[in-house]
């Protein structure tokens, strides 16, 4: 189909797309807080991404749009560190909101969580994972320049803190006050660049390793988030494809290990403590958040995550086994 007339505009502003011509384009399925096209340019094809004021979910909720220029910098910075873990950047338009990268062929470039979802969950894969995400964060980590940088407090709290953890504790009152204190926890943490949204819909399989997609939540914070909320995909794995259920505690273990073994900014332990009792949180907002995880549904399965997370929230844990010990519990049921 042809490309609506913003999205050639754009094309035209980042010199992908000569005066006069109409590019091939069609709209991808993705998350729901872009619009996000594939485009046949004269430098092959790209994938162009617009963010949204309003995101695509059922729930009333709002981002700023700026927060594409943050994602842009968030490949240039993790791209100098990981290269092959990035989408090579072809252009940035400040003026629409929207940038190219190149487009990665699925089949070469297969989506982890579609992997997942078919029960093909590879510990290799997962571990490759931690170490690639952590070494963005040690090399961020401390860095001035990088913090003043993502000083995207007001992104991160719109676009993370208050649909997942806050909107989860109007929902449980009795809990509140402990997801109120991850909250200020999270926000007041200063370590590393954080990309804010590593989970499997938003990392390929490469043949190089893991590519890291829709880093629009890119902050200057707690390192924690990032491990906690990849871990908490795995976990909630268990419920969508349950026979694969053993291989996916097994990617947690590996994934976890995989990334303390690289943590070089701060005691490990430190660390570590701090994704365990985060990670509880994020565990309830996939149920009770303004972005609840589409693949729990069953009211058994929503029940099974609140007993466990509840659990942890009001006894935090200091070690990530201590989750998959009592999710593996929970699940043995």
């Amino acid at each position: 189909m042809t490309a609506p007339d913003w999205l050639a505009t754009a094309l035209r502003r980042m010199g992908l797309l000569a005066p006069g011509t109409e590019p091939a384009a069609e709209p991808l399925a993705g998350g729901v807080s872009s619009d996000i096209w594939r485009v046949e340019t004269a430098a092959g094809p790209a994938c162009v991404k617009r963010a949204l004021s309003k995101l695509k979910v059922a729930a009333d909720w709002r981002a700023p749009v700026e927060r594409n220029a943050y994602e842009v910098e968030w490949m240039r910075v993790a791209g100098a560190v990981v290269p092959d873990g990035v989408p090579r950047l072809l252009g940035h338009d400040p003026q629409s909101g929207c940038f190219a990268m190149a487009y990665l062929e699925p089949r070469d470039f297969p989506l982890w969580k579609a992997l997942l979802r078919d029960g093909k969950a590879e510990a290799e894969t997962a571990r490759a994972v931690g170490e690639r995400l952590v070494r963005i964060h040690a090399a961020t980590a401390g860095k001035s320049e990088i913090a003043r940088a993502f000083a995207t407090d007001h992104i991160f709290h719109s676009i993370r803190l208050e649909p997942y953890l806050l909107a989860t504790a109007d929902k449980h009152p009795a809990l509140a006050p402990a997801l109120r204190a991850l909250v200020d926890t999270t926000a007041s943490t200063r370590r590393a660049l954080v990309h804010g949204d590593i989970s499997p819909k938003n990392i390929l399989v490469g043949p190089k390793g893991p590519v890291f997609l829709d880093a629009e939540c890119a902050w200057y914070g707690d390192p924690a988030f990032d491990l906690a909320f990849c871990l908490n995909h795995l976990l909630l794995k268990c419920l969508w494809t349950p026979s694969a259920r053993e291989p996916f505690l097994a990617c947690f273990a590996s994934l976890a290990d995989a990334y303390r073994a690289g943590i070089a900014w701060e005691a490990p332990a430190a660390m570590e403590a701090r994704t365990a009792r985060l990670l509880p949180g994020l565990f309830l907002a996939r149920v009770d958040g303004k972005s609840p995880a589409e693949y729990v549904t069953a009211e058994e399965d929503k029940g099974r995550v609140r007993r466990v997370a509840s659990s942890l929230l009001r006894q935090p844990p200091e070690c990530l086994a201590d989750i998959a010990a009592a999710w593996r519990k929970e699940l043995s049921r």
